[in-house]
C-alpha cells in the first residue's frame, strides 16, 4: 500500500473550513468538491494513456489521451457522493459505479446494501471516493468488492484519514493488489466512538444534514 498525503497550502485552507463545526451544509458540500478536484489532480498523476495522432487548426501533432478500458470511479454512498462531482470533473469520460455501505454503530461491522458494479474490472484502473478512513473497514470491503471482480490498480481518495484506518487496510490487502491512498490530512486517532480526531464530524451527515 502507498500513502500519499497532498500537501498545499489550498487544501490546508479548504479542509480547515470544513473541520470547522460553523461552517453550514452548503459551504461544505462546495469546499469538499474543491478540495476533492485538487486531491483528484495528484490521485491520477499516473493514469495510463496512450500517443494519438491529431490535426489542430494549424498542423498535424501527436498527443495523449486515457486508454481503454476507461477508469472506474466508485462513491462509496452515501458521503463518497459528496465527492464524485470533483472527482469526474477530471475524468470526465470515468465510467461510475455505486457501492451502498454502512457502518453498524454497535458491532462496527460493515453492511452493504447495494452494488452498481462491472462484473469484470480486469485492467481497470478504480478510483474508490470515501471521505473519510476511519476504522478502515469500510475501505477494505470495498477493496476487497473489487479485487473480487480481478481489479489490482485500486487508488483510494479520502478527505481524512486515521492512522488504524491505515494499518487495518495495509494489513488486510498487504500485496493483493496495488492499491493507493490519497488524502488530505492523516489526524491522530480515533475516539472511543471510533471518529476521527479532530476530524471533521461524520461527512454524510455534514453533506446532507442529518438522517433520523
Amino acid at each position: 500500500m502507498r500513502l500519499q498525503v497532498v500537501d498545499h497550502p489550498l487544501i490546508a485552507h479548504k479542509l480547515t473550513v470544513l473541520r470547522d463545526k460553523r461552517t453550514p451544509s452548503a459551504t461544505f458540500r462546495l469546499l469538499a468538491d474543491e478540495l476533492v478536484t485538487l486531491l483528484a489532480y495528484e490521485a491520477t498523476r499516473d493514469v495510463i494513456v496512450e500517443d494519438v495522432d491529431i490535426t489542430t487548426p494549424v498542423a498535424p501533432t501527436r498527443g495523449q489521451q486515457l486508454t481503454e478500458p476507461r477508469p472506474i470511479v466508485i462513491p462509496i454512498l452515501r458521503a463518497g457522493l459528496g465527492m464524485l462531482e470533483g472527482m469526474t470533473r477530471l475524468l470526465p469520460t470515468a465510467e461510475v459505479g455505486f457501492l451502498g455501505m454502512k457502518r453498524d454503530e454497535e458491532t462496527l461491522a460493515i453492511e452493504t446494501y447495494a452494488n452498481r458494479l462491472p462484473t469484470d474490472l480486469s485492467g481497470r484502473q478504480c478510483f474508490i471516493l470515501d471521505p473519510m478512513l476511519a476504522t478502515g473497514h469500510t475501505m477494505v470491503a470495498a477493496i476487497n468488492y473489487l479485487l473480487e471482480r480481478n481489479a489490482r490498480d485500486v487508488t483510494c481518495l479520502c478527505l481524512l484519514a486515521a492512522p488504524e484506518g491505515l494499518r487495518e487496510v495495509e494489513g488486510a490487502i498487504s500485496d493483493r493488489a496495488d492499491v493507493t491512498i490519497v488524502t488530505a490530512a492523516v489526524d491522530e486517532r480515533l475516539n472511543e466512538h471510533a471518529y476521527i480526531v479532530p476530524g471533521l464530524g461524520d461527512a454524510g451527515d455534514r453533506l446532507y444534514g442529518i438522517v433520523s
